[in-house]
């Protein structure tokens, strides 16, 4: 267990990609992280996709970045619905204002594109909003994960191990 002394925010809101929330969640407990599910606030409780639900510890109105040595966004269609939670785009951008790790992956890129921390930057995201992402002012760059500074992005599901190996290591 490498991170005992590190705290993680995962950002969560309905409609989020299964693997992309608890993939991190787990691992990164795993490692020794204290991992705090982060929620919009609209309620306690967010169902996934599919259904699956996963219970907020703590709103987003509720920490600030001070509170956590990163943030982690997964995607779904979750994304869409945290990009317009005002607390929750000035937690990444505050995240990443501070040097501290902000992890996204998929449609997760939306709430980067809303928090305006991609001008300049190398990052990838699903093809999908690949155009949001370059008008936001990024090199998109298709590969499994990206690391440019404290900003780490992954693409997929398939990228997990990868985007995970990296949130790990910038957290040593």
């Amino acid at each position: 267990m490498t991170l005992q002394d590190r705290r993680v925010a995962v950002l969560a809101e309905d409609n989020y990609q299964e693997l992309e929330l608890w993939y991190p969640v787990l691992r990164l407990r795993e490692e020794g992280a204290e991992v705090e599910v982060v929620g919009s606030g609209a309620k306690d409780t967010f169902m996934s996709g599919k259904g699956y639900p996963v219970r907020a510890d703590v709103s987003a109105a509720e920490v600030s970045a001070e509170d956590y040595d990163a943030v982690v966004v997964p995607g779904g269609f979750a994304p869409d619905k945290m990009r317009r939670v005002e607390a929750m785009t000035s937690l990444v951008r505050d995240m990443n204002e501070s040097g501290k790790v902000v992890a996204a992956i998929c449609h997760a890129a939306w709430v980067l594109v809303s928090a305006d921390i991609l001008r300049g930057r190398r990052a990838t995201c699903v093809s999908a909003i690949k155009d949001d992402v370059t008008n936001a002012g990024a090199q998109y760059v298709d590969e499994e994960v990206v690391v440019d500074e404290n900003l780490i992005t992954s693409r997929t599901p398939p990228d997990l191990p990868a985007f995970c190996r990296e949130i790990i290591a910038a957290l040593q």
